[in-house]
């Protein structure tokens, strides 16, 4: 007598099989996003070594610009917050990927309250050898207030990081094309 159990019917089988299809197709569909949508008109040269960097500033939000968050939780919020900041800097976007040698690279923390005002910004990594950037990236965070309102939340702090250019363009680690 063998101890071997007989095979599982054809239909139950494929049940599991359908299901593990299902399950690897919707966590392929949850891992892709889109990134930033490119400008109309991208500039067409690449900076040089010896090209300092530019700093043009942000432009500021508009009054109720900003509509409500539905983010559940402060990771979700900063895709939200990537998004908004993206809408009011299109032409400060670097497009396509980052080169391999960043100008700075900075990790700002930031809180933000039930209305979408910015309350408080905490660096977790400030590009210290670039002074103008910490000032840049500050004056544009608080030139886009107000940001998406955390309905659900009430108030969050989130993190995002910024891959500055020398050329002044910048993306958010969020959103970000990659780098060569």
């Amino acid at each position: 007598m063998s101890n071997t159990q007989p095979p599982s019917p054809p239909a139950k089988r494929s049940h599991w099989l359908l299901a593990g299809i299902m399950a690897a197709g919707a966590a392929l569909v949850a891992a892709c996003k889109s990134g930033p949508e490119p400008s109309a008109a991208p500039e067409s040269r690449s900076p040089s070594s010896t090209d300092t960097p530019s700093v043009k500033g942000p432009v500021p939000a508009a009054a109720g610009s900003a509509r409500a968050s539905a983010a559940a939780n402060a990771k979700a919020y900063r895709q939200d917050g990537a998004t908004h900041l993206y809408g009011l800097n299109k032409e400060r976007i670097f497009q396509g990927k980052l080169p391999p040698q960043l100008y700075a690279i900075g990790v700002l923390e930031v809180d933000i309250d039930r209305t979408g005002k910015v309350t408080r910004l905490h660096w977790l990594r400030a590009p210290r050898h670039a002074p103008e950037v910490v000032k840049e990236i500050e004056r544009t965070v608080r030139a886009a207030v107000p940001f998406p309102a955390p309905s659900r939340l009430g108030k969050v702090t989130y993190t995002e990081t910024w891959l500055w250019d020398k050329s002044g363009r910048f993306q958010l680690d969020t959103l970000t094309e990659g780098q060569l």
